[in-house]
């Protein structure tokens, strides 16, 4: 019988590992996993490189990963939101390194990785400093930089619902970066609101099918026991 449910969510983390990479989802606070993010600050998995739209706000969430030290890198396009004190002042000391990524060309070269293509040319960034280091050419009069595909070890989501196969549904503009997460990580594992029984998502609500999620679990469940 497949049951992807974990039983707390410092259980559903537990298989990250130090030096991993890890996509997390959410624009700003919306659609943020910070029970994962919590989770993970107690496990106390390192060194870990962190794929996420922003750097973090105020002292929770990706802000409480790079408070307690644990992140190495990020690669993001808004790293310094509002709100994102703690990010900006690891990186003016030197604690953290940055990779600034266009939005756009964050997004699709995860959805290249989940799609297992190769590497492809976007105008976005050409002759800027973003793109220094990589192949620039023309074609037709316009420039175009070539991108490489971004996958990850792990993604950390924020889903609605969720079944024990690890369908999944999203609220609103939450659903802005799980499922392209979901699909370019080795391990998908999702928070959601509420578990449902199986065959209660009507297929066409379902956003991203259970084949890309690993782990889910209910946001609520706390391991008492730390």
């Amino acid at each position: 019988m497949i049951n992807k449910i974990a039983p707390t969510l410092r259980d559903a983390v537990s298989c990250i590992t130090d030096g991993s990479t890890v996509m997390v989802t959410g624009f700003g606070d919306s659609g943020l996993p910070k029970e994962l993010l919590h989770a993970l600050v107690d496990h106390g998995a390192t060194d870990l490189t962190i794929v996420s739209n922003n750097a973090g706000t105020g002292t929770d969430g990706l802000a409480a990963l790079l408070l307690a030290g644990r992140v190495r890198k990020m690669i993001c396009t808004f790293p310094k939101s509002s709100g994102g004190d703690v990010f900006a002042a690891l990186y003016r000391a030197g604690k953290v390194e940055l990779e600034l990524v266009p939005q756009g060309t964050l997004i699709e070269r995860m959805r290249a990785a989940g799609a297992g293509l190769g590497p492809f040319f976007t105008p976005t960034a050409y002759g800027t400093p973003i793109a220094e280091g990589k192949e620039q050419r023309l074609c037709q009069g316009r420039g175009y930089v070539l991108e490489e595909p971004l996958a990850a070890d792990f993604a950390l989501v924020k889903a609605r619902e969720g079944d024990r196969w690890g369908n999944l549904t999203y609220r609103l503009a939450s659903r802005g970066f799980g499922p392209v997460m979901c699909m370019a990580a080795r391990v998908a594992i999702a928070q959601v609101d509420d578990i449902l029984p199986l065959g209660s998502i009507p297929p066409e609500h379902v956003i991203t099918p259970g084949i890309f999620v690993s782990r889910i679990v209910k946001k609520g469940n706390r391991d008492e026991r730390h």
